[in-house]
């Protein structure tokens, strides 16, 4: 296995796909068509110097995945939003348009009764839609995207450090009306933690909307696993590929689970406010740690790094899903819409695809990607 430098996340009815600074999202439209909206993400990292600074870089990673991860979740989920008078008027008169051709199609045939038929069902359908529109009470509102991504991710930041840090240490403390031992409670503080995060993942692995995303989530992977074993970027290597990757985030997260639980039953201080605000305080050092774990497993592929990664692998059973053809027909989109797969096989693995002039003279891309998928 060689490393890419590619990583993604699934998005609703897609894929996200990031290389360096440049990242791609594949939609499957309800028409069934694939949209690729391919564009340059830029980081937060204040400088090329951070990069190279361990812990630190992972702070910023997180972050960047975050902010890209989510603004790229709010682009597909635009593809199955509730449509606008507007956007309902313009549709339902091409609808319009179409049936009127039909119609007069058919009666140049003499088929009076179809053609009516066809008007008359288009006619319904529309005063239908129009109701539902209406009962729905919809009104058109342009919101400020960029605020309410900000917003978002500032929530679901919040919403993690008090699900999974601070419930599992408001819980043990309940232990000292039975025991003052602070290595028990620390322990039953780990137990905790670990079981609300499981449970978490068991609980929306069962969700049915959820259960296609892990779909797409399974293509991501499978994707990359495909260059990155040197098979040619098609439907039928894809499928045969891996569904688990070692950068996954599902991974990561099982990383910072770990990595607190240590921290945590080692770094104490006597007051109960004093270890509330040492756990806030160590969120980012886990963060950074727990990604130089991942970024260590996407480089290195040897027993001692293999067998690291094993839990997290395991964990991926319950969060991704095998893909369909159509799912991975959007994943190999989003791929080629930022990767060069063919020069990535010919320098990596010996293959011998012929490139364009404008494939051959574009530069590896070196900056990192964060990880393979959160």
């Amino acid at each position: 296995m060689k490393y890419s430098n590619i990583g993604g996340q699934a998005v609703m009815e897609g894929v996200m796909m990031r290389n360096g600074d440049k990242y791609a999202v594949a939609v499957r439209t309800a028409d069934h068509d694939i949209v690729v909206k391919k564009d340059t993400y830029h980081s937060i990292i204040p400088s090329a110097t951070v990069q190279k600074i361990p812990i630190l870089r992972g702070v910023f990673n997180f972050v960047d995945s975050l902010v890209l991860g989510m603004s790229s979740l709010m682009y597909s989920a635009d593809f199955f939003a509730e449509e606008t008078a507007e956007e309902l008027e313009e549709r339902l008169a091409g609808e319009e348009k179409k049936a009127q051709k039909k119609a007069k199609a058919l009666r140049a045939k003499g088929k009076e009764a179809e053609a009516d038929k066809v008007l008359a069902d288009q006619k319904a359908n529309a005063e239908a839609e129009r109701a539902h529109l209406s009962s729905h009470g919809q009104e058109e509102k342009k919101e400020d995207s960029g605020a309410l991504m900000g917003v978002t991710v500032a929530f679901s930041i919040v919403v993690s450090v008090g699900l999974f840090i601070l419930l599992p240490y408001l819980l043990s403390r309940g232990l000292r009306m039975v025991t003052q031992s602070e290595l028990l409670i620390s322990v039953a503080e780990a137990v905790l933690r670990m079981c609300i995060f499981l449970a978490y993942i068991l609980l929306i692995s069962r969700m049915k909307e959820i259960q296609r995303t892990f779909m797409y989530h399974g293509a991501e992977h499978k994707c990359i696993n495909c260059i990155e074993h040197g098979l040619e970027l098609n439907v039928e290597n894809v499928r045969k590929s891996s569904r688990q990757h070692k950068r996954c985030g599902t991974s990561f997260l099982l990383y910072v689970m770990v990595i607190s639980v240590i921290f945590f039953m080692f770094i104490r201080v006597s007051s109960p406010v004093l270890r509330i605000v040492v756990r806030l305080l160590l969120v980012p050092v886990i963060a950074g740690v727990s990604y130089e774990f991942i970024r260590l497993a996407g480089r290195y592929d040897n027993v001692c790094v293999n067998l690291m990664s094993k839990p997290g692998l395991a964990l991926q059973g319950l969060t991704t899903r095998e893909p369909d053809d159509s799912m991975i027909e959007v994943g190999i989109a989003s791929v080629e819409a930022v990767f060069d797969w063919k020069k990535y096989l010919n320098e990596n693995f010996g293959a011998h695809y012929v490139l364009d002039e404008e494939d051959a003279g574009k530069e590896k891309s070196v900056p990192e990607s964060a990880f393979s998928s959160l």
